[in-house]
């Protein structure tokens, strides 16, 4: 896989490094000689950024914008040693998410909850605040420019109440982050990308998230760039199976609530079971083992973004 992979209207995305090759993008846009950054990935992520922005001829001062979907560490853990390194660039960030950027504390101690903190610290390592002087706060329909291209965003709540998807007025595409659900490229098949919801802890809400998808939907957007991994098209035949995928995962939920000491493990199986089904529903051939490999990350943490909203539904 590249680590950068260049598509139409000077959007690209970089492998953050995260995980595996292709697991996670950090997404550039540029125009007219300034650049913003989508999403910052984890701090290993900075010099694969500053190398690519090199790469097309934008220096560090060039970068006007560096815009988080989301807080959650794999989009946001590099965004306060990003803006150490750009001297121009302001931070955005839905109002729920600010003041976890000028202060990462308990963020920080939220992520060591869901992953624990040997892989918290190895992977996250430290997560340096933002001065809230470059801090810019993005509710709904507010709108900034780069070099007059107008980017507009929207409150995406589903995954993460502190979500935002952003629209690109010059190509009509929308950043989701993980508004639109989880896309590898080891699964597309014969050029058709497969896909499925990210209910990760602990903020995961499908009525929020059918929502989300539906506004997004609604824009008709040509193609869409997900954080995992870059851009897809086809969009409306992956939104419905975004939304089936949704009621499928809940089903799972409900239908284990009552399941006692067993109950994060037979959800756990059930979500499984799912997403294998859904490769086979795909076309995908390789065994079992191989595609699980793939998968089983996302497997423990929709897991336990169902059993957390088991739990907020008491």
């Amino acid at each position: 896989m590249q680590t950068v992979v260049d598509y139409e209207h000077g959007i690209s995305a970089v492998d953050s490094g995260y995980g595996r090759p292709a697991m996670a993008a950090v997404h550039l846009v540029v125009e007219g000689g300034r650049a913003a950054i989508v999403d910052t990935g984890h701090n290993d992520s900075v010099p694969r950024v500053l190398a690519a922005l090199s790469d097309k001829g934008i220096g560090p001062e060039q970068v006007d914008w560096v815009i988080l979907t989301h807080v959650h560490l794999d989009h946001a853990g590099a965004a306060g040693r990003l803006i150490e390194r750009l001297p121009n660039a302001l931070l955005t960030v839905h109002p729920r998410g600010a003041r976890h950027m000028i202060d990462p504390g308990a963020l920080f101690t939220a992520t060591i909850a869901v992953y624990g903190e040997e892989f918290a610290r190895r992977v996250y390592g430290e997560i340096v605040p933002v001065p809230a002087e470059r801090v810019v706060e993005t509710p709904d329909e507010h709108r900034i420019r780069l070099a007059g291209r107008e980017l507009r965003f929207l409150d995406t709540p589903g995954h993460a109440r502190h979500h935002v998807c952003v629209v690109d007025s010059r190509s009509g595409h929308v950043f989701t982050g993980d508004a639109f659900g989880i896309s590898y490229r080891e699964f597309d098949l014969d050029g058709r990308a497969m896909i499925f919801p990210t209910t990760t802890p602990v903020q995961f809400d499908p009525d929020a998230m059918h929502r989300s998808i539906d506004r997004l939907l609604a824009l008709r957007p040509p193609a869409v760039y997900l954080t995992h991994f870059g851009q897809v098209r086809d969009v409306a035949r992956l939104g419905n199976d975004l939304h089936r995928l949704v009621d499928a995962h809940a089903a799972i939920a409900l239908g284990n609530r009552d399941a006692g000491p067993a109950r994060s493990a037979r959800i756990g199986e059930g979500v499984r079971r799912l997403l294998l089904a859904e490769c086979r529903r795909h076309g995908l051939a390789a065994p079992d083992a191989q595609l699980l490999e793939l998968l089983e990350h996302d497997i423990g943490l929709n897991t336990g973004g169902l059993v957390a909203w088991l739990d907020a539904r008491r």
